[in-house]
């Protein structure tokens, strides 16, 4: 077996259940033969393997992740997928290109890179995956307030831009608003400030409100983009080549959508209503874009309000807990910040 590939076959123990790693251990120990040049006996074995497992748990939170993202990525200097394995540094295993000639390791390049403290990753994954506070995971992973809140973002770069590249059949859109937000900002905000989030004046399209479009098709793939104008010429920019005249848009009649649909040959379907389509085109609805704005915004509530200049990456937090569904776990979530997210993984 290659060096790269016995790596990356050990980079799967740490996620063997207890009755695997009995089966190995028996397997290995049949194999080996018991003499002293071979595998060393089940029991003492077994520590190792347990030792050595738990040991990278804990300071190593990408575990397999690693190797296969540079499995599936290649070199993050050129692209090349002609890599080995080149030893460790700071508990990570390192890699070297034989074009570039270059060595890194999974999180080069990516928002992660750099970040200390990995053995306390999987505890702040769960934390974000609860949905708590930046309080609550600081006090969790027992590092400053402030250190949580770049962690958060530093989590959130990669999910934010995973999104599905293209759609497959019907396709659902429609904008929500989102109060438009300067939480954090110390000076030069243009209005009086809102205790916890506030309340728009008006709904819809106002000038205090940030425009937020989101299209889903009818396998749960879900695309969505803070727009700088809730107008025909916004929505192309964030959905080139993504809907196509493959696709069948289904909307509520909005003119922006209905414009862009107009100007690029897409077929488009008016419902009459959200949530009550016609008798006989039943299939013709928007309710599971309508849904997802619910579950977005009674998810979105508990922050209080969400500085628009982050909007972005609350987006991206929300489309990967649903996109990962029953999935969804910290070591999944570490998959996601590091570029591996669940469509980067359909897609690659």
């Amino acid at each position: 077996m290659e060096s790269h590939e016995f790596q990356l076959w050990l980079s799967g123990i740490g996620n063997l259940s207890a009755e695997q790693r009995t089966q190995a251990l028996a397997f290995l120990s049949e194999r080996g033969g018991g003499d002293e040049d071979g595998w060393r006996g089940g029991e003492a074995f077994g520590e190792s393997v347990a030792s050595s497992a738990r040991g990278r748990d804990r300071l190593d939170a990408l575990g397999g992740v690693g190797h296969l993202k540079v499995g599936g990525q290649g070199c993050p200097h050129c692209a090349g997928r002609n890599v080995v394995s080149w030893g460790r540094s700071h508990t990570l295993a390192r890699y070297r290109c034989k074009d570039c000639r270059r060595t890194f390791n999974a999180l080069t390049k990516t928002p992660m890179a750099r970040l200390r403290k990995k053995d306390q990753w999987l505890v702040y994954a769960m934390a974000m995956l609860e949905g708590a506070s930046v309080s609550k995971a600081a006090q969790a992973c027992k590092v400053h307030y402030t250190t949580a809140f770049r962690w958060r973002h530093r989590f959130l770069s990669a999910p934010a831009t995973d999104k599905p590249k293209r759609f497959t059949g019907l396709v659902e859109a429609d904008e929500t608003f989102i109060l438009e937000s300067f939480k954090g900002r110390r000076s030069d905000i243009p209005r009086l400030p809102r205790k916890r989030g506030g309340k728009a004046r008006h709904p819809g399209s106002f000038f205090e409100n940030i425009a937020v479009l989101v299209a889903r098709d009818r396998h749960g793939a879900t695309f969505d983009a803070v727009l700088p104008q809730p107008d025909a010429a916004s929505i192309k920019a964030a959905v080139a080549g993504v809907i196509t005249q493959a696709n069948r848009l289904v909307c509520d009649g909005g003119l922006p959508l209905r414009a862009f649909a107009r100007r690029a040959n897409i077929r488009c379907h008016v419902v009459p209503a959200p949530g009550k389509p016609l008798p006989e085109a039943p299939h013709f609805h928007i309710n599971n874009v309508n849904a997802y704005h619910g579950r977005l915004k009674e998810w979105m509530r508990r922050f209080h309000g969400v500085a628009t200049k982050n909007l972005a990456n609350y987006l991206g937090w929300r489309r990967a807990m649903e996109a990962w569904g029953p999935q969804a776990n910290p070591e999944n979530w570490i998959s996601s910040a590091i570029g591996m997210g669940p469509y980067q993984q359909l897609t690659r």
